[in-house]
């Protein structure tokens, strides 16, 4: 599944064949920093990976997507619209950047393309978000898009704040 967001930008969902760039967004200090403090060994990419592909059988129209550059196909950073489990109502929306992508308005027109693409789903409710609370330009980016904070929550020992859109 392919979607054009932007005439430079486009999302395809992940497949079995991604873990290489996969592996190459999460082992990186800088992504993770405001993810999970740390990058992730080899081990623990291959287990989450695994999990994106199984939630990404739950529905054909949403998971998890590659954002790449349209043009030149490009490996640009990673996108989710994920359901936490089949029968979810409230998906989540997630997006991470390789660091020469920071700044350049591509988390915007991501966001802004995942939360038409959610309204397009009669069975969601809600949409959610969890950042750092230290990450100001994300928590911008949700906000100006249309989320607001729920709560402030631990995540194993890290901070999050929940932003919630209601569709």
């Amino acid at each position: 599944m392919s979607y054009q967001i932007h005439q430079n930008i486009k999302l395809e969902k992940s497949t079995d064949l991604d873990f290489a760039v996969y592996f190459e967004l999460v082992k990186n200090i800088k992504v993770m920093q405001m993810i999970t403090e740390r990058a992730l060994t080899l081990e623990e990419a291959h287990t989450e990976f695994a999990k994106i592909l199984s939630k990404n059988a739950y529905d054909v129209a949403l998971g998890n997507y590659k954002i790449l550059d349209a043009q030149t196909n490009d490996f640009i950073g990673l996108a989710k619209l994920e359901l936490d489990q089949p029968t979810a109502t409230t998906a989540e929306l997630g997006y991470m950047l390789l660091p020469e992508y920071w700044g350049k308005g591509i988390a915007s027109q991501v966001v802004t393309f995942l939360i038409e693409h959610a309204k397009k789903q009669p069975y969601l409710k809600d949409l959610m978000a969890i950042i750092d609370p230290e990450n100001i330009p994300s928590r911008k980016i949700l906000i100006n898009n249309g989320f607001h904070s729920k709560e402030f929550k631990d995540f194993d020992g890290l901070a999050g704040e929940i932003l919630l859109f209601s569709l």
